[in-house]
């Protein structure tokens, strides 16, 4: 079987003049989307490219993007996206980390890619808006200097090579990346759709950030599986959402906690400004359970899923049925895909026991990129740690329980304390340090640094995070600082960080 990017080619032969994609004013039917595609893979080509090869993306939501899903997917080619939340020095890292020599970047990013160069091994940038970046090509010229016939890959693509390599915060401090074959977003299709019942009627509205594979697998690419149609937002702003659900008639639509907050205190809301949407889902962090009523009371069913950038994402998610009746769970595993909840020593446990959530399935990374130790951590015998606590009561419904790790998520973003606590020892004036996630009303959690100081030293609340505001991305300073006397550890050493929550709500 080839790859994703035969969807493609499949659906213009089937049903070419259906609309695929709207972007602001631009609209493309699967004719049109393919024929883009096969340009940029042209275009890809022509620059060098060869099957294997990085090629990252630093951008907001648009419809360049998904064409580079499919034209790096048509290709063998393995896409990077980069966070453009994150500081340059993150950024370097993760290109660095995996030799990506090629960028493609909105030119609102131009200064950041600029910095780039130099740093990391990138030597082709492109540029989606204009040539703001000297030597960078323009992305529609690009296109438009091909023809759009389909292009010839350097060898086979099957559903078994790698094309998306996915970073994430490594509680070392460094990111990892999860590297997804094209099967892994296939089989996410398949789950995601037999999960919310996808069908080609279906128009989904993409509103979390493409950077994320949430923002890829929730539900862009499911939708173009079934040749529904996907409306991209830009960047969140709530007033946009309900504009683009009443104009463009959405039908599913999926979300981060925090976006839901805000819709629900949108005036929009109470005139019913959600209410011709057929799938309202929510994941990426914890779903307080008076939202989930408080979406009822409006004639919303929100429902509440569970993946990782390591499952592509789908993990578990609620039936709708159940969602209100059982708030607090993630619900069940999705179609194809196994789970498992086990002790310390990797024994099944009944249901009502908690334990680690471990999975199984085709839609699951192949590994973490040039990190074969980290790889071989994180499977047992074929299923992956999630390193996430769990429980499954007796109807087979799933709820997490808490973080076997210290991550903490705020506002969908996953942020690892040992990264942040990393910069804090930079600080000369800082003996020890430890942060910590605590609740927070809009974001659901933010960080709070708990600090020791040397002897002697003085350092403000203020200070910190500003030194913290020029090192790491916004989402990851913490809120608060609270200077103590000394870090409860315990005979080993470890900072007893549940004790530091209890002391520092």
């Amino acid at each position: 079987m080839t790859g994703i990017g035969f969807w493609l080619t499949k659906r213009e032969l089937l049903q070419g003049d259906r609309e695929a994609v709207v972007d602001g004013q631009r609209r493309l039917s699967y004719r049109a989307l393919n024929r883009r595609v096969n340009r940029l893979a042209r275009a890809l080509q022509s620059m060098g490219l060869k099957q294997g090869d990085r090629i990252a993306v630093l951008a907001y939501n648009g419809l360049e993007y998904v064409e580079t899903i499919f034209a790096t997917a048509k290709l063998g080619l393995i896409l990077v996206p980069l966070n453009w939340r994150l500081a340059p020095a993150e950024l370097a890292f993760i290109l660095s980390d995996s030799t990506t020599e090629t960028l493609l970047f909105d030119s609102e990013f131009s200064k950041t890619a600029e910095a780039l160069r130099g740093q990391t091994p990138l030597c082709r940038f492109v540029s989606f808006g204009a040539k703001d970046v000297p030597g960078a090509a323009a992305y529609e010229g690009a296109l438009s200097s091909e023809g759009d016939g389909e292009p010839a890959p350097d060898g086979p693509v099957d559903l078994d090579m790698p094309h998306i390599i996915m970073y994430t915060a490594g509680t070392t401090g460094r990111p990892k990346g999860a590297v997804l074959s094209q099967g892994a977003s296939f089989w996410n299709a398949v789950n995601m759709s037999l999960c919310v019942d996808l069908t080609s009627r279906d128009r989904t509205l993409t509103v979390l950030p493409m950077f994320h594979i949430g923002g890829i697998g929730l539900y862009t690419l499911p939708t173009l599986y079934q040749g529904g149609t996907v409306v991209i937002q830009r960047a969140f702003d709530p007033q946009v959402t309900f504009r683009l659900i009443e104009e463009e008639k959405i039908d599913v639509l999926f979300g981060v906690p925090a976006i839901f907050l805000f819709l629900i205190q949108n005036p929009a809301f109470k005139s019913g400004g959600m209410a011709r949407l057929r799938s309202v889902m929510s994941g990426g962090a914890p779903l307080p359970v008076s939202l989930v009523h408080q979406f009822r009371e409006g004639g919303i069913i929100l429902q509440q899923g569970f993946g990782m950038s390591e499952a592509a994402p789908g993990i578990a998610a609620q039936d709708r049925d159940r969602a209100v009746a059982k708030a607090g769970s993630i619900g069940r595993p999705l179609f194809f895909m196994e789970v498992r909840i086990v002790d310390p020593q990797n024994r099944d446990l009944p249901p009502g026991r908690e334990g680690e959530l471990l999975i199984r399935g085709p839609n699951v990374m192949q590994k973490y990129w040039n990190r074969p130790e980290a790889t071989d951590e994180a499977f047992t015998d074929g299923w992956l740690h999630t390193g996430d606590l769990a429980r499954m009561d007796g109807d087979g419904d799933l709820y997490i329980v808490d973080r076997k790790k210290d991550m903490f998520i705020s506002g969908g973003e996953n942020v690892y304390p040992a990264e942040v606590e990393n910069v804090l020892y930079e600080l000369s004036q800082v003996a020890e340090a430890a942060v910590i996630g605590v609740k927070d009303p809009k974001w659901g959690e933010v960080g709070r640094a708990v600090v020791v100081l040397k002897p002697g030293q003085k350092l403000t609340e203020a200070e910190v995070l500003d030194y913290l505001k020029g090192k790491l991305a916004k989402y990851k300073v913490p809120r608060s600082v609270v200077f103590v006397d000394q870090l409860p550890r315990n005979a080993a050493g470890k900072v007893l960080k549940n004790i530091l929550r209890e002391k520092h709500p």
